[in-house]
């Protein structure tokens, strides 16, 4: 595979970074961290202007070299993060792109692309974390509708959304991983509650949804029914296989960072530190040309293969690492919420569990690269 940036990536690139220039002093000052209604308006703002710009789509229909020219440069230029859009634009868009009826997509596309609706991410349950097969929120048919019940956890940006991509079990006699269907739910939708839940941080990015025989079109269904766990692997190798590549881009910046404030503070003496920091050097170049890799797979509408659970499982950790290492710089003021990178530290401590615990990631390298045994 050649990594090297083509002339029209390259002439991507310059006009994309003009763009950048102008563009960003036009923004508003960002909310509150912790003000998610006032950050769904700053995200959704933020796309509308790359909707109208062109560059709406980089993620779902680039070539791979200009989606990494893309990630490059917007975060060289300090621009916002994908933020509330996360859920849509990275890992439900893509899904419904890849599994969706001509009708869906038609649907639900371009209102993520224009910045005009937000989703959220309705997988996780209280008895069904790890083993997402394990879910048990019900869904029978009634006529030309399903009726829902039960309830979701950790679900993604519930507080502000106005879609849900949500499992539900349609046969509770099948196989745990043969019943299940993939819904998109209207999060105003009758019977629908959201209960914020908030983090170490003080954020309320996930909430508790309840689901009180709460009716979903079956228009609604992403797929077959009972195939829904076919199509939630789509979703989450595009989770775990492109939608964090902005976050290594990142997290080399922080790094960067955190190396001129080593020196300014006089951390920098510390051996052991310079090593430590040499180190995530190290890895997260590698992390990013796993993500040249995995972005490359998914080129022209293909979805990202197991490699996604390597690069998932190196990266939780790769993070966790880089803000521990942030602490050992930041020395006392590590305690100072109102430091920088402090609040990040809380949130990297999620990444192991997120999207897939790293215990689930080792299980799929092991059966699905290495072949192993499955365990019994």
């Amino acid at each position: 595979m050649n990594l090297a940036y083509t002339p029209e990536e390259e002439e991507f690139r310059a006009r994309l970074r003009k763009w950048l220039g102008e563009a960003l002093p036009t923004l508003p000052p960002p909310p509150d961290p912790t003000d998610w209604p006032g950050r769904r308006a700053y995200d959704l703002g933020w796309q509308r202007m790359l909707h109208d710009a062109g560059y709406a789509d980089v993620h779902w229909d680039a070539p791979p070299g200009i989606r990494l020219v893309y990630l490059e440069e917007t975060e060289r230029a300090g621009a916002p993060y994908v933020g509330a859009n996360f859920v849509g634009l990275l890992h439900a868009g893509p899904t419904i792109a890849a599994e969706g009826t001509e009708e869906q997509r038609a649907r639900w596309l371009p209102p993520i692309l224009r910045g005009e609706e937000v989703w959220c991410q309705g997988f996780s349950e209280p008895g069904a974390g790890s083993d997402l097969a394990s879910l048990r929120t019900r869904a029978w048919r009634d006529g030309d509708h399903y009726v829902v019940s039960g309830s979701k956890i950790w679900t993604s940006h519930a507080e502000v959304a106005d879609w849900c991509e949500l499992l539900v079990r349609t046969d509770p006699d099948a196989p745990k991983h043969r019943g299940i269907t993939w819904l998109a739910l209207r999060m105003d939708a009758p019977g629908v509650t959201v209960r914020p839940l908030r983090t170490l941080a003080g954020s309320t990015e996930f909430a508790e949804v309840f689901l009180d025989e709460v009716r979903v079109p079956v228009a609604h269904r992403v797929g077959a029914e009972n195939d829904g766990w076919r199509v939630t692997m789509v979703t989450l190798s595009f989770e775990r296989g492109t939608a964090f590549a902005g976050e290594v881009v990142a997290c080399r910046r922080v790094l960067r960072e955190l190396a001129a404030e080593a020196r300014a503070n006089g951390r920098w003496d510390d051996p052991a530190l310079r090593r430590g920091l040499g180190r995530l050097n190290a890895e997260f170049r590698a992390l990013w040309r796993l993500i040249q890799w995995n972005v490359s797979e998914a080129d022209a509408g293909g979805v990202p293969g197991v490699g996604g659970s390597v690069f998932k499982l190196r990266y939780s950790h790769a993070r966790q690492d880089l803000y521990d290492t942030a602490a050992d710089v930041l020395g006392p003021d590590a305690l100072d919420l109102g430091r920088g990178w402090v609040l990040d530290r809380l949130s990297s401590l999620s990444y192991t569990i997120a999207a897939g615990t790293s215990q689930i990631q080792r299980n799929i390298v092991a059966e699905r690269i290495l072949g192993l045994p499955k365990g019994r």
